[in-house]
């Protein structure tokens, strides 16, 4: 079954479903019957309301909330497009997003109107009647439920949802009908869901994560949700534990976040069968699975669908998995990399000619195309191939390790390097658990390394302990010793859990802009110590002695 909206009607009408618990939020509780029902009154509203001559396009802008799943249903039985508005941006990017999208309806809340509010005037296509708010005008504009019937093509499409724009302006990515529940049926079948499952949608719904890895396999299979507006490291075992949560699904960082929190005894006397994600590395999902007593099932892949697969347990530390033979690394011609070449301890050492950038040479999988963006669209799937974005390297056995998102190299002493090996390395240390790795400048020429960390919430670094640690890595070359260490309570990041890291290179040891604790050390034989006041005055003199202070700033 190809077709979202037919789903939800079978779910809401088959006598063995209907009556079931399918949306668990607060102390609010939706069957699959009262779903469908809703999903009909936010059908004939939009309607009612649709627009003439203007995309049939629905913005949504509100935390993980059962009015977002049914705005996102109402959509699907009018034939309309949800756009998920991502609730962290602000100004003209949260304006820009929204015209960009061509949206007719806004949904939102009372702390949405209020972000709205400064940009009113920048969205002329939603009229005041379609700029829809929760607890105000919201309920008054619903009518009694009326399902319209219609024969939605499985192919049209469904959702749009922005990329995390991480390295650019957020790019809509097309998701159908069909990718909608071909991709909930293939994650569905990965983590086994049944009727009696129970997920638990933490990650923001405005993201392709959510919406096909949590909400698809529960609709798919008549299943139980249960939702937190947002992610929350230390209510994340209570809620699982609450709601009787069998599968969760996740993104980013968040595996790490919940194992920063204290241990208990009992962490893995919980329901919990399954995680599946992305961006873990192999210790910290290793780490989860035994702590919490489930097994985790991490891929690798992007909201666009250009392809996906997992890792297995027995893959060599810090590769992503083996992917099928049509994944090949490519430089930009289209000419394949040299395969990687590793020594004794595993590190690469032709960097220069194995790293490229990671192609589904088969064709572009999923992918459906940016909205309104055919230029974009083009540079991804040009040749007929899906091109990535994201860069790596291959083994001589076929293991893929991703280096990253961009080629951005740190230089030290005239070496050029990647922090993505780095920060494999740091993570092994049983009290790191996210770090972020990346160049800052050297007084003198070049860069020096900079590591931002989180350790457990119990842990204390210990400069001298740490530096023995990373002198006894067989594959840390000296060069790519970290100087400088922060330690963070949390990594600046989006909201799909991805590492801001252009502000924490503009941040860098300036104790004017940072607050965290940071260690340093110039000689590489010494333990770390504290970086303070005097230490940053004396360094910002020679900058300034060498002529590039202004690198200080940038």
């Amino acid at each position: 079954m190809a077709n979202v909206a037919d789903l939800i009607r079978r779910n809401g009408t088959d006598p063995a479903v209907r009556e079931r618990p399918f949306l668990l939020f607060e102390e609010q509780v939706l069957t699959h019957r009262d779903y469908y029902r809703e999903c009909q009154r936010w059908a004939a509203m939009l309607l009612e309301r649709r627009p003439q001559n203007a995309p049939f396009h629905v913005g949504v802008l509100l935390d993980n909330v059962p009015e977002f799943l049914l705005a996102l249903g109402g959509a699907a039985l009018a034939g309309a497009v949800v756009v998920g508005v991502n609730n962290t941006q602000r100004g003209r990017h949260l304006a820009r997003d929204i015209v960009h999208a061509d949206c007719a309806f806004l949904v939102t809340d009372a702390g949405g109107r209020d972000l709205v509010a400064p940009i009113r005037a920048q969205l002329s296509g939603i009229a005041d009647e379609r700029l829809l708010v929760l607890g105000e005008n919201l309920e008054d504009a619903l009518p009694a439920p009326r399902d319209p019937a219609l024969a939605t093509p499985e192919d049209a499409p469904l959702c749009l949802v922005f990329t995390s724009g991480t390295t650019g302006a957020p790019k809509a990515v097309v998701i159908s009908h069909r990718r909608m529940c071909s991709t909930g049926e293939y994650v569905g079948g990965l983590m086994g869901v049944g009727r009696d499952d129970t997920g638990y949608l933490a990650m923001p719904l405005f993201h392709a994560n959510s919406q096909q890895c949590g909400f698809m396999p529960a609709l798919l299979h008549g299943a139980r949700l249960g939702m937190i507006r947002r992610f929350s490291r230390q209510r994340w075992l209570a809620d699982v534990r609450r709601y009787g949560v069998t599968y969760f699904n996740y993104t980013g960082k968040p595996l790490a976040y919940i194992l920063t929190t204290p241990r208990r005894a009992d962490d893995a006397d919980n329901p919990l069968r399954i995680a599946y994600g992305n961006e873990g590395s192999q210790r910290i999902t290793a780490e989860f699975a035994a702590r919490f007593g489930c097994r985790v099932i991490d891929g690798f892949g992007a909201s666009e669908g250009g392809f996906g697969f997992s890792r297995g347990d027995s893959d060599p530390p810090g590769s992503v998995g083996r992917p099928p033979d049509s994944i090949k690394i490519l430089d930009q011609r289209g000419c394949e990399r040299p395969r990687a070449r590793l020594d004794a301890a595993r590190r690469l050492l032709n960097a220069d000619e194995a790293i490229g950038e990671i192609v589904n040479t088969a064709g572009v999988g999923k992918f459906e195309g940016y909205y309104k963006n055919p230029e974009a669209t083009r540079e991804r799937t040009r040749g007929g191939m899906y091109w990535s974005g994201d860069y790596g390297y291959m083994d001589a056995d076929g293991y893929l390790y991703f280096t990253g998102r961009d080629l951005s190299w740190i230089r030290v002493d005239g070496e050029n390097f990647l922090a993505k090996p780095i920060e494999d390395i740091l993570q092994r240390h049983p009290q790191v658990y996210l770090c972020c790795v990346y160049g800052v400048p050297d007084a003198q020429a070049g860069d020096r390394v900079m590591a931002t960390l989180v350790l457990a919430d119990d842990a204390e670094l210990d400069g001298g302990e740490l530096a023995e640690f990373l002198a006894a890595q067989a594959d840390l070359s000296p060069k790519w010793m970290p100087t400088y260490l922060r330690l963070a309570r949390d990594l600046p990041r989006t909201a799909t859990n991805k590492p801001l890291l252009r502000q924490l290179r503009r941040e860098k040891f300036r104790l004017d802009l940072v607050s965290d604790p940071i260690y340093w050390r110039e000689d590489r034989r010494q333990p770390y110590r504290p970086f303070g006041a005097g230490d940053y005055r004396d360094l910002a003199r020679r900058f300034a002695e060498s002529g590039r202070e202004n690198l200080l700033d940038l």
